[in-house]
């Protein structure tokens, strides 16, 4: 086996060990830290910007962070400046690229097998929408993978549809336009055939949804067990809504319970998401948990971690994440609870931290 198998394998094996209930995954801190560790190892030999940021804060194969907590982070705006990649990024079996205003400027996320992200989106998935094993219709509200083969989140919702759905998977989102029409027709379906539905969007093709509804005065009762998966964007180019706003909103015209409305965070620079836990769910405050292999640390504007409640910006630590690099750090801001953290929303104009790897470093040594 070669490095790669071997931390493939051990990865596969920790999402596994997850799906049963094994406590000797990576839940288990000494495994998760030497994984951490030799997944570090193994990306700064082959991921020379990595590398190069890495050795700036001192670290090499030779003398690695003590733990986990001490691996250096890549700001996520660098993989729009760099193909952070351990292997051939020719040979990606695939390649996610964030939104952006042009092509040019999109980060661009490689990851060399497809068999890790499949297996952890699903186990989360399976986990947190799907607990009760239910056979749900997908109504999508996000892009359709047909159209948009590099968004992350039609690929997520393309493989879960497929895979846990009912067969009559549609989607309804084609770059800009929403097919208000084509999603009715097929909520009335659904409701004819008595079949609970999973309705996965973003924010605002919600608000677009929701607002078409109003004019028309639609409302409807989805079946029991219908479920709503929320993929965050308030901010959007006209006005911006609050949750509390949006999930009321939702309730009225859809029939959907606000504690049947789970929120999704992820990024196209991980490979696993967070969602929120089922007891937070009628609460005012959500909390977001997510499986094991990843790991959130709230850090301050210089880079330091910060105590339990306290606000700060969030550093992901995914193990998933073996292609490209483990550790990814963001403007998004929130706090860490116990069971998880509280997502508060993206810093606009968050100054550079000095712990980090920012984004001058990275372009000082990217050809």
């Amino acid at each position: 086996m070669t490095e790669a198998d071997r931390l493939d394998h051990a990865f596969l094996a920790g999402v596994r060990a997850w799906e049963r209930g094994d406590a000797n995954g990576f839940a288990n801190e000494a495994l998760f830290n030497e994984h951490a560790r030799a997944l570090f190892a193994y990306q700064i030999e082959r991921n020379k910007p990595y590398a190069s940021l890495a050795a700036l804060r001192g670290f090499n194969r030779a003398r690695l962070p003590p733990s986990w907590r001490d691996i250096p982070a890549v700001p996520a705006g660098a993989f729009k400046d760099a193909t952070l990649a351990t292997f051939d990024a020719r040979r990606a079996e695939l390649e996610f690229h964030t939104s952006g205003t042009t092509a040019a400027r999109s980060g661009k996320h490689y990851l060399e097998r497809a068999a890790l992200y499949d297996a952890a989106l699903l186990a989360g998935f399976d986990r947190f929408m799907l607990a009760d094993r239910m056979k749900l219709r997908f109504l999508n509200l996000v892009p359709n993978p047909r159209i948009k083969p590099h968004s992350s989140l039609g690929y997520m919702m393309g493989h879960a549809s497929v895979l846990r759905g009912d067969g009559k998977a549609a989607w309804f989102l084609d770059d800009e336009h929403l097919d208000v029409d084509g999603f009715i027709q097929a909520l009335r379906a659904a409701i004819a055939q008595a079949q609970p539905v999973c309705i996965p969007g973003t924010a605002f093709a919600f608000v677009a949804l929701l607002d078409a509804l109003d004019e028309r005065n639609e409302t409807f009762a989805a079946p029991a067990g219908s479920r709503i998966m929320e993929t965050g964007g308030f901010k959007g180019r006209t006005r911006a809504v609050t949750r509390e706003e949006l999930y009321a909103r939702l309730e009225t015209r859809l029939g959907i319970a606000q504690r049947a409305i789970v929120a999704e965070y992820g990024m196209t620079e991980l490979i696993s998401q967070y969602y929120d836990t089922p007891a937070s769910r009628t609460e005012k405050i959500r909390i977001k948990t997510a499986p094991p292999w990843l790991r959130t640390l709230v850090v301050d504007g210089e880079g330091r971690e910060v105590s339990d409640g306290t606000v700060g910006f969030l550093r992901h630590i995914d193990l998933g994440n073996r292609s490209s690099v483990l550790a990814v750090e963001t403007e998004d801001r929130g706090y860490s609870v116990e069971g998880g953290i509280v997502l508060l929303g993206r810093e606009s104009d968050a100054p550079p931290r000095g712990c980090s790897l920012d984004m001058e470093d990275l372009r000082a040594i990217t050809p």
